[in-house]
């Protein structure tokens, strides 16, 4: 092994008789090293709004969320509150109703998700650190407010400053027919809008958080909830928690951490990664065709050589071996500089920020978000150490006892 990378080591650094395989080597290391590069950048980018997306959710998304098996509502008073507050590691205690509603404001109408919430939702979630506009207020005196999704906000050209236009929610009566006319079929109340949050399209264009009395007085509810969200503290056991408050509860009711309530959020987030790393690793499983013309136009070029360690005692295996370390090496060396440039790209990115997402204030981040990890790291050396190997096994295996 020692002889087979020492003479591959001399055939990479020293002139080759015809200038252009040192063209094609040089082309070969450079054509890697832009693909390393590119690879852990993107990763880094894509770890840091997997970070950002996910942080941005789980402000919204309980630690753990109590639900039914089958049906829509329950009565809170039949959920053991006191024990489940008394377990170690629980800090917020929130019952939340989520209801379809048809929301007017200004002769403008959409259809929104009217969510109720408690008095300790704001310090569970901080949502008011989510605000593009107005302040977090949901309830002053006897006074209800609405905080309204940026995507609702924009169809209904809302001002949360106009408190002398307030929203009008319409929701249907429960257990009425069908009837024209609408004070009849639905019950309604206006509702003052105090601010307007930002997090995700998909929850700007749904949600408007209000008191749960407001909910419960529109749905002619008393206690009933459509679900209890609990908020833990940061070092507690979220697992053993989870467990001891399904034993409490029995099969009647489900109770799910973040990542079973929203499966399919975390699985997208998670895939959207590796789709793009797959993408990238097939661009540079195109650049490494360059190693194979390389491999192949030193192997032409050094068929004296060849014979020459042929009459020297070296068998087919070690020749072949020589020109396959002749690809690991170039394979390698380009990784390495991959890595490494790679780094100082993103190193500057977080320190600097020079590359912009777009205007200031149009978005959650102003620059482009980098995490560096170092799983990525071993996952692309690895990845073009191996397609460096196949690349320079496809010319070497024609090495054959003839060409000796």
């Amino acid at each position: 092994m020692r002889l087979s990378v020492y003479i591959a080591k001399r055939y990479l650094f020293s002139k080759k008789s015809n200038n252009i395989i040192n063209i094609i080597t040089k082309v070969s290391i450079t054509a890697v090293t832009i693909g390393s590069m590119a690879l852990i950048v993107v990763l880094s980018v894509f770890n840091g709004f997997e970070k950002l997306v996910l942080t941005l959710y789980n402000t919204l998304i309980p630690d753990l969320q109590i639900t039914l098996n089958e049906g829509k509502t329950f009565n809170a008073l039949t959920i053991p509150s006191d024990k489940i507050k008394k377990i170690k590691g629980v800090l917020y205690y929130n019952e939340v109703i989520e209801e379809n509603a048809l929301i007017e404001y200004k002769k403008k109408q959409y259809l929104a998700t009217l969510k109720g919430v408690g008095p300790d939702y704001q310090k569970m979630t901080h949502l008011d650190t989510l605000l593009v506009q107005g302040n977090y207020v949901l309830k002053n005196g006897n006074t209800n407010y609405a905080i309204v999704g940026q995507g609702i906000a924009y169809n209904l050209s809302l001002n949360p400053n106009d408190f002398n236009s307030p929203l009008t929610v319409y929701i249907p009566k429960r257990g009425r027919n069908f009837t024209l006319d609408p004070s009849e079929a639905f019950n309604y109340e206006n509702i003052p809008a105090s601010a307007i949050f930002s997090i995700q399209q998909d929850y700007d264009s749904k949600y408007i958080f209000v008191p749960i009395e407001f909910t419960r007085s529109l749905l002619d509810y008393t206690n009933e909830v459509s679900s209890i969200e609990i908020g833990l503290a940061a070092d507690a056991k979220k697992d053993e928690i989870q467990k001891q408050i399904q034993l409490l509860l029995g099969d009647k009711y489900k109770v799910q951490n973040r990542f079973q309530s929203q499966e399919m959020l975390y699985k997208v987030v998670k895939s959207e990664k590796w789709v793009v790393y797959f993408i990238l690793t097939f661009i540079l499983l195109i650049a490494t065709f360059n190693i194979i013309g390389s491999i192949s136009m030193l192997i032409i070029d050094k068929k004296k050589d060849i014979s020459t360690l042929s009459s020297l005692g070296a068998d087919v295996k070690l020749i072949r071996r020589i020109y396959l370390m002749e690809g690991m090496l170039i394979s390698f060396i380009g990784a390495i500089l991959g890595l490494f440039l790679g780094t100082i790209i993103c190193w500057i990115q977080i320190k600097f920020g020079f590359l912009k997402i777009g205007s200031e204030g149009s978005f959650v981040v102003n620059e482009y978000p980098v995490d560096i990890q170092l799983l990525d790291y071993i996952y692309v050396f690895f990845t073009v150490i191996i397609i460096g190997y196949f690349a320079a096994w496809y010319p070497v295996r024609q090495i054959k006892g003839k060409n000796l």
